[in-house]
């Protein structure tokens, strides 16, 4: 029986291709047509082939490309938007460098507000105004319209984004995991403006990597594995294939035992009864918006931190308090490792005693660092590695990347990785050199199903085994590993600590 969607007309079609990535890895596809008003699932585990797939079907890489064939009237450069973490990174990068603060006489500069990056900049008709007033109010950024986007959490960051493409109704507008990084009531919201989306004049291509994140209104999917297209049809049949449930279900092996770290720099010893972290009365902000007000927190030997709350709500600017990251612990009673911040130390001892996973680290490794050498890095506490290392910290690199089942990578170039390959590889990097402190922002963001059971199993491995105390952020208590004995839980009426 022909279906419906065959009589739409065609969008773009990839014939038989081998879309070459590296000397050593390519994406096999045996055809793929998209039609208008089709939505496409494109499904599989990390490193699995989907961005790359997205982005030869939209024009954007070479190799391939001589099996690519668009309809007359589809122009990918005008209308195609992709929502991704890279495009996060893009645009990022491009409000930093346009920074123009210490220049201003304020030391200020908002940068890109949201409502110049929906609107892209442009003088709209009275109509476009309230079209994007009501696309803000819908997804709950009105009020943060005039700020600027390098002001903004991660998740509401990736709102913007969202508002930024359906404002502009691409022909086919490309969702990489659009519900990641966002906590359970935005997440609600989300998934119902974008099933709105997901009508027969528009064309999408989502991008997942977890069974339950497949969007109502998806009327197509298509599975990879180990970057080949494995198979593809209309939703019902292929989902309920053994393929499809061989890939939900995959599970990756624990490490038996954690590598021990013979380079880890001892620490001056604290008395027994006194804290590793302690912050009160701290306040901390940005202009015009107060984040923290009048926090007082103890982190003890022994304890294992969740931090969650919605998106905004100060988990990260906390973080950053912490580890040397933000000015705001100057001149305020944050005591760490039974030191004061601001009593001499610099930046570098106290970057020491942490290791960090986070989506502003992962955010600023540029192009061109192998993945052994962004373990390495770990050591030094840079974003690449720009200092000498010896053998010693190149095995204790690879002894992580083993573990995590990452070694087989070591070789290739870091940005080359899927975004979840990208966070683990960061998990190795925190632990070559055994931190006191291993901060988690949201270290399973990006990661499928197996992968986020992985990270869990070692975290706790991690709490049980090795001197490291654990600070875990999380949108979702659920995604917590079992380690966890403190709670500190942001909402509307303040921080409430649970112990």
């Amino acid at each position: 029986m022909t279906s419906q969607s065959s009589f739409s007309p065609e969008l773009v079609r990839l014939d038989a291709s081998l879309c070459r990535l590296s000397g050593r890895r390519g994406l096999q596809v045996s055809g793929f047509t998209l039609r208008q008003g089709e939505h496409w699932c494109l499904f599989g585990g990390n490193g699995a082939g989907k961005t790359v797939l997205a982005q030869l079907l939209c024009g954007r890489l070479h190799s391939g490309s001589a099996a690519l064939h668009f309809a007359p009237d589809f122009d990918p450069q005008r209308d195609v938007l992709f929502v991704s973490f890279e495009e996060q990174q893009r645009l990022a990068a491009l409000d930093v460098r346009h920074d123009i603060s210490e220049y201003d006489p304020s030391a200020h500069d908002q940068g890109t507000t949201v409502h110049a990056l929906v609107s892209a900049g442009l003088p709209l008709t009275d109509a476009d105004e309230a079209r994007l007033q009501d696309l803000l109010a819908a997804l709950d950024l009105q009020e943060m319209q005039a700020r600027g986007i390098r002001y903004l959490s991660s998740g509401q960051m990736r709102k913007a984004l969202l508002a930024r493409a359906l404002f502009r109704r691409p022909r086919l507008l490309v969702l990489d995991e659009p519900l990641e990084s966002i906590d359970r009531t935005t997440r609600e919201t989300l998934q119902r403006v974008l099933t709105q989306h997901l009508g027969p004049d528009t064309t999408t291509l989502l991008l997942c990597r977890r069974a339950h994140d497949i969007l109502p209104g998806i009327t197509h999917l298509a599975l990879l594995d180990s970057l080949t297209l494995v198979s593809s049809g209309a939703l019902a049949s292929v989902r309920a294939s053994a393929e499809f449930m061989q890939l939900a279900q995959r599970r990756l092996p624990a490490p038996a035992q954690l590598p021990v770290n013979p380079l880890r720099r001892p620490f001056s010893p604290l008395p027994p009864d006194q804290p590793l972290l302690a912050l009160h009365k701290v306040d901390a902000g940005y202009p015009g918006k107060p984040v923290l007000r009048a926090l007082d927190w103890t982190f003890r030997r022994g304890q294992h931190a969740l931090i969650s709350g919605p998106n905004g709500c100060g988990k990260s600017t906390l973080l950053s308090l912490l580890c040397g990251d933000n000015h705001m612990a100057y001149g305020q009673d944050v005591v760490l490792f039974g030191r004061r911040r601001g009593s001499g130390e610099s930046v570098w001892e106290v970057k020491a005693r942490f290791g960090v996973v986070s989506n502003d680290l992962q955010l600023r490794y540029c192009k061109g660092w192998r993945v052994l050498d962004v373990g390495v890095s770990g050591f030094f506490d840079s974003v690449g590695l720009y200092d000498d290392s010896g053998a010693s910290e190149q095995q204790a690199a690879r002894d992580w990347l083993a573990a995590l089942n990452l070694l087989p990578l070591a070789g290739e170039l870091y940005h080359e990785l899927s975004f979840g390959e990208q966070r683990v590889v960061l998990l190795a990097r925190a632990m070559v050199k055994q931190p006191a402190i291993l901060i988690l922002d949201e270290p399973c963001v990006g990661l499928d199903d197996a992968w986020r059971q992985l990270v869990l199993d070692v975290v706790d491995h991690i709490a049980a085994t090795t001197p490291t105390q654990i600070l875990f952020v999380s949108h979702d208590p659920a995604d917590a590993p079992r380690c966890i004995n403190q709670w500190l839980d942001f909402c509307a009426t303040g921080v409430s600590i649970r112990e």
